[in-house]
């Protein structure tokens, strides 16, 4: 099983090389900084009507960690298109987290299609350094398909942690890597090397939910699903939220 991995890893290094030169020289990133959210764009729709039951299930509770004013202060890691606005509740005060801040035109968009939120503003930040956000200042921090990409994610959990007043939680669906010993595995193994290259960071072979489960959160409550997607090798799912 490992060769085959190798061999098809190599024959996918000699399709891709053209990408990889391109990495090499700098080139590639700035190109999908400034294609990724178009692609994203054309992406949420087609998630969020496959995953919109389990995002209304998830987030169904979000008001239960208002604070005292009654008023939801969220803030969103990782933003994108602002694809969950809809499913927030009203009168919820959202501050959005991206580094990258080609995302913004689209978050004005999002942020005309949900007048039932109050934006407050957009920091073009990586979830890792969050050091514009104050100290216990949020009720809720959510971040959906964004631990697949970031560069750290226990160091993102603790930007998570320092941000979240006592009592408040963090929301979190994220694709993860397949059962070992199954062929979504294998061929999240085989294109794992390629996938981050063309999907902006973004790994198919990550278990989240080990990370989740050692950052220390004195409730975790976390399910592994097969999400009903189109794109098989992006099915095995974990969602749930973390209380601090």
């Amino acid at each position: 099983m490992e060769l085959t991995i190798f061999i098809l890893r190599l024959a996918i290094y000699i399709l891709a090389f053209p990408i990889y030169l391109l990495n090499f020289l700098g080139l590639w990133s700035r190109i999908c900084k400034k294609c990724f959210p178009y692609f994203l764009a054309r992406f949420t729709v087609m998630y969020n009507e496959q995953m919109a039951s389990k995002k209304r299930e998830l987030f169904g509770n979000l008001q239960e960690f208002a604070g005292p004013s009654g008023k939801l202060s969220l803030l969103e890691v990782g933003c994108g298109t602002g694809a969950n606005f809809r499913f927030y509740p009203p009168g919820c005060r959202v501050t959005c987290i991206d580094p990258n801040p080609n995302f913004e035109k689209f978050l004005i968009k999002s942020i005309a299609e949900n007048r039932h939120l109050q934006f407050e503003r957009f920091v073009i930040a990586a979830g890792e350094n969050m050091y514009q956000v104050a100290d216990g200042s949020v009720d809720v921090v959510v971040c959906t398909l964004v631990l697949c990409s970031v560069k750290n994610q226990e160091q993102i959990l603790r930007e998570v942690c320092r941000v979240l007043r006592p009592g408040g939680a963090f929301y979190f669906m994220e694709h993860v890597a397949a059962e070992r010993s199954t062929w979504n595995s294998f061929w999240q193994q085989v294109l794992d090397p390629v996938w981050p290259l063309l999907f902006d960071g973004c790994s198919l072979t990550r278990e989240s939910w080990k990370t989740l489960e050692r950052a220390g959160f004195s409730k975790l409550k976390l399910q592994h699903i097969q999400a009903p997607l189109s794109w098989e090798m992006v099915r095995p799912h974990i969602y749930g939220y973390a209380v601090k």
